[in-house]
């Protein structure tokens, strides 16, 4: 780290130990909203500036407006889905519970985070206030209710998963006139108060074990909810710590962790594949947003150390669609031993590949044969719930077909 950027990392991190303190006394909110919502900036954020830029809404209205396809076929997909209709009602807890052997009722909050993103989606597409007004009634019941994420181990889980995919609603709404002033800053102190400090805490002590401890997708959930929150609170630091460690951080997140072997062929090794295929591909599933949202900020992390994701994604997209791939033996600081790729869950299908597919295809250029070919077989992708009832069906966004489809390779800087 530079000499010149110690000092506002210092101050925040000063920041943040007193703002844990003065938790405890019930003054978090206000704390934070003075002390993290202020940033000294390298550069403007672009806003929105998440997964979907303005000029990408502008495409996909004047695409679906057409009923061209594939688009209108997502377009379809993103209305049939409930989470997506107008009359949804929010139903947020005080406390959210995940893990075993705990009260879990973290499902309310996943069902909510769906229907948020869906409704304004809806809303940016089809310029109706009544899809915006439902998002932010969702919005605004959470972060005047929310108080704590708690639970086993799992409860990182939340904090990540749930945490990018909440604040990537609210980046859409936050031009909405309809949304308070005062309302869209409470909903920025929730995510500061409550998220963000779990998803530093599990990044920088992975709950008290040892680095490889803990299976890639639990630290990329939290970097995924990490970087959420420096782009719609505008803070670089946040945002910073959340790229920093895609290139260096110690757990297995980290881009030569996640990917941690490289084969002839183009191929990476996902960290999960000796664990089950359920998991290896929700390991592209959360890295690919994450590289998005990067990507619409100015940063290429698609293309860090080589495309070394890229290579990742099509060796899980290639082995998913029964193909064989080369396998090294893995092994965790706990001596998780794994000798052969697992064939558990094998083939399953999350809506995650569009945008890997788009991105390296239509947008770069490159050839990516195996993530082209599992996106035909997903297209068109839906969202929340269509793809299973339980956690597992939520775990991703969703709806690629209609959000990410390029219509031709662009060559795009970012």
């Amino acid at each position: 780290m530079e000499a010149g950027n110690r000092l506002p990392v210092l101050k925040n991190k000063l920041r943040f130990s007193y703002a844990r303190l003065m938790a405890a006394q019930g003054f978090v909110f206000s704390l934070l909203s003075s002390a993290l919502l202020t940033s000294t900036q390298a550069q403007p954020f672009v806003h929105p500036g998440m997964l979907h830029k303005q000029s990408d809404f502008d495409r996909v209205r004047a695409q679906v407006n057409a009923n061209a396809q594939p688009w209108l076929s997502g377009w379809n997909k993103l209305k049939a889905n409930p989470h997506s209709a107008g009359t949804y009602a929010a139903r947020p807890v005080d406390t959210v519970y995940r893990g075993t052997g705990t009260p879990e009722n973290y499902s309310r909050l996943y069902n909510d985070a769906a229907a948020a993103y869906a409704l304004a989606l809806r809303w940016r597409i089809s310029d109706s206030a009544a899809y915006a007004d439902a998002a932010v009634r969702i919005l605004n019941a959470w972060s005047s209710t929310l108080k704590a994420i708690n639970g086993t181990s799992d409860k990182y889980l939340a904090s990540g998963i749930y945490g990018y995919q909440m604040a990537n609603a609210a980046e859409l709404m936050r031009a909405y006139p309809g949304w308070a002033a005062v309302d869209f800053t409470r909903f920025q102190n929730m995510m500061l108060a409550i998220f963000y400090p779990m998803n530093h805490a599990f990044l920088t002590d992975h709950n008290g074990a040892c680095g490889s401890h803990y299976w890639a997708n639990w630290d990329l959930s939290n970097m995924a909810s990490m970087i959420s929150i420096g782009i719609l609170c505008d803070n670089r630091t946040i945002y910073n710590e959340a790229v920093d460690y895609f290139k260096t951080g110690a757990g297995t997140g980290a881009i030569a962790n996640a990917v941690w072997y490289l084969h002839p062929g183009n191929l990476g090794q996902w960290q999960e594949s000796g664990r089950d295929q359920g998991h290896a591909l929700l390991g592209p599933a959360l890295m690919g947003p994450f590289c998005e949202m990067a990507w619409n900020q100015g940063d290429d992390l698609y293309g860090h150390d080589g495309n070394r994701f890229l290579k990742g994604a099509e060796y899980v997209a290639q082995f998913n669609l029964g193909k064989s791939v080369p396998y090294a033996t893995y092994n965790n600081c706990d001596n998780v031993n794994q000798t052969v790729i697992s064939d558990s869950g094998r083939g399953g299908l999350r809506p995650e590949w569009e945008l890997i597919y788009n991105h390296y295809v239509n947008r770069k250029g490159l050839a990516a044969p195996n993530s082209q070919a599992y996106a035909a077989l997903v297209r068109p992708e839906g969202g929340g719930g269509d793809y299973g009832p339980n956690s597992g069906g939520y775990d991703q966004l969703g709806y690629g077909t209609l959000m990410f489809t390029l219509p031709q390779a662009t060559g795009v800087a970012p």
